[in-house]
C-alpha cells in the first residue's frame, strides 16, 4: 500500500477509506432495514403469546363450565372426550407458547446484537472522523551540516 493510500485507509483497517465507507453505508442499510422488521415480528409474536395465554384461558374456564355442567346434571353426559380434546388443545397451545417464546428470545437477542454493532460501528466511524479531523503536522526536517 503506498503512503498515500495510507493516508486515505481507515484507522486499523488496513482498507481505503472508500471501500471502508462503502462497507458502512451497506451495514448502515442493512441495519436500517432489518431493525423494523424485527421489531414487528417482535411486537406480532407478543400478540400471539398474548393471544394464546387468553384462549388458554378460556379453554380451562370452559373446562370448568362443563364439569360443573357434567356433575350438575343427573343424567350422566358423555363429556369425557371433550374434556379430553379441551385438554389435548392446552396442551397443543403451551407447546406453541414454548416455541413463540423461544423465538422471540432469539428476536430480543438479535435486537440487542444489532444495537451492539451499531454502536460499536458508530464508536468506529466516530474514530476515524476524528482521525481524520487531526491532521498530523509535518515533521520536521533538520538537516545537519557538517564542516570539514
Amino acid at each position: 500500500m503506498s503512503s498515500e493510500e495510507e493516508a486515505l485507509s481507515a484507522p486499523g483497517t488496513g482498507r481505503i477509506a472508500g471501500e471502508y465507507d462503502t462497507q458502512e453505508a451497506v451495514t448502515e442499510g442493512l441495519l436500517s432495514l432489518l431493525t423494523p422488521a424485527v421489531q414487528e415480528v417482535d411486537d406480532r409474536v407478543r400478540s400471539v403469546r398474548q393471544s394464546q395465554v387468553d384462549l388458554q384461558h378460556s379453554i380451562e374456564i370452559l373446562n370448568d363450565d362443563l364439569k360443573k355442567i357434567s356433575e350438575s346434571h343427573g343424567i350422566p353426559a358423555d363429556l369425557n372426550p371433550y374434556v379430553k380434546k379441551l385438554n389435548n388443545t392446552r396442551r397443543r397451545i403451551n407447546i406453541v407458547n414454548n416455541i413463540l417464546q423461544n423465538a422471540q428470545e432469539r428476536l430480543s437477542k438479535l435486537h440487542y446484537n444489532i444495537q451492539k454493532e451499531t454502536s460499536r460501528k458508530s464508536i468506529v466511524v466516530d474514530d476515524k472522523a476524528d482521525a481524520g479531523n487531526t491532521e498530523e503536522a509535518p515533521e520536521p526536517t533538520t538537516s545537519s551540516s557538517t564542516s570539514e
